[in-house]
């Protein structure tokens, strides 16, 4: 299936940042390069927002990476990690980003979703079917749900080009990781943070 793009088209971008920088470690042991994805993914049409949701932890060591993505002109969607008495993290924002998604529709040609989680297929497929919008993903093709790949009208690969969409890529000493299929991430391993 082709898909029409030009510059004319109304584009919406909504970033999983969590599952985007656990894939981006796991498969490569770097970090993302947000500006580069962000650039590629909108691909010279009228971008009317880009909206990065994450969590903060009690450290704060995060705010830089939150700051350096603003100034590229993302706005984020933060709240904190939840520490249950068990010891059990959690920090989804898949309901959030759903209906951002799903309400900034009407104003919207392309629907643009920065993730590899396959519990989205259900918000691309609404968004095809009652949205009207060209649903798009973008992610590591090696930790992106099949399913997911086979729902959006348009699938860029981040592994196709490494080099550059990661901050810090070296080719021979990347260490490649196999996610499971549909890996959404829950909490998070360690602080975010950009070069």
């Amino acid at each position: 299936m082709s898909i029409i793009k030009h510059g004319e088209q109304r584009v919406g971008v909504f970033i999983d940042t969590q599952n985007l920088y656990h894939s981006a470690k796991n498969l490569y042991h770097a970090r993302c390069n947000f500006g580069n994805i962000l650039k590629d993914a909108v691909a010279g049409r009228r971008l009317i927002r880009a909206r990065a949701y994450a969590v903060t932890t009690e450290s704060g060591e995060e705010k830089g990476f939150f700051e350096a993505l603003e100034k590229i002109g993302i706005e984020m969607r933060l709240k904190d990690l939840q520490v249950f008495a068990g010891g059990a993290k959690k920090a989804d924002w898949d309901v959030g980003l759903a209906v951002d998604a799903i309400t900034a529709s009407p104003n919207l040609d392309t629907v643009i979703l920065i993730t590899g989680d396959g519990d989205f297929v259900p918000l691309v497929r609404y968004l095809q079917n009652h949205g009207g919008c060209q649903v798009e993903v973008v992610s590591f093709g090696r930790s992106t749900s099949a399913k997911l790949k086979d729902a959006t009208d348009d699938f860029l690969d981040l592994d196709e080009d490494p080099k550059r969409y990661l901050l810090n890529f070296r080719s021979s000493g990347s260490r490649r990781v196999a996610l499971p299929k549909d890996s959404g991430v829950d909490e998070i391993g360690e602080t975010l943070g950009v070069e």
